[in-house]
């Protein structure tokens, strides 16, 4: 029980670290009404040993003026195996600039817990000509692997 509090406490940990380094504190939040279904905009795996463990997904759909969703999935030997999962997305200020790093202007509430297979779905609305930030991960035999985006859908 008390390797299980360390390792949530050294995953929240690095996630307000993250949170703060990015300016996601001062961010404005957007929940939406999200699913993990749409057009897929990203996905990315990460892998343990060679083996994927986890694939952050963000889709698009043309609702309330463009609205992005994410979902990270559990893949490989995670597939169906309960670990502590997460994923988190935000609208950038940028209307361009694939591939750099996001200025958060609007940011979902993350989705975290024990997950056999997926965790969010997570979205924010207004993103038609906006670019979308997502972060995604998952605690696998010791260690925090992580998917981030940087921006997309630009």
């Amino acid at each position: 029980m008390r390797l299980r509090t360390l390792r949530r406490a050294g995953v929240l940990a690095v996630g307000l670290a993250t949170l703060a380094a990015s300016s996601l504190l001062a961010a404005a939040p957007a929940q939406a009404a999200a699913s993990c279904s749409g057009t897929v905009t990203y996905s990315k795996t990460v892998s343990r040993s060679g083996s994927p463990i986890g694939e952050l997904v963000i889709y698009y759909n043309s609702t309330n003026g463009g609205t992005n969703s994410a979902c990270f999935y559990h893949r490989g030997v995670a597939y169906g195996t309960s670990a502590l999962t997460g994923v988190q997305i935000a609208r950038c200020a940028q209307r361009s600039g694939e591939g750099r790093t996001c200025d958060f202007a609007a940011l979902s509430a993350p989705d975290e817990g024990s997950y056999a297979y997926y965790a969010g779905p997570v979205g924010v609305t207004g993103t038609a000509d906006y670019c979308v930030s997502a972060k995604g991960w998952i605690l696998w035999a010791g260690s925090v692997y992580t998917v981030d985006s940087l921006t997309q859908g630009c």
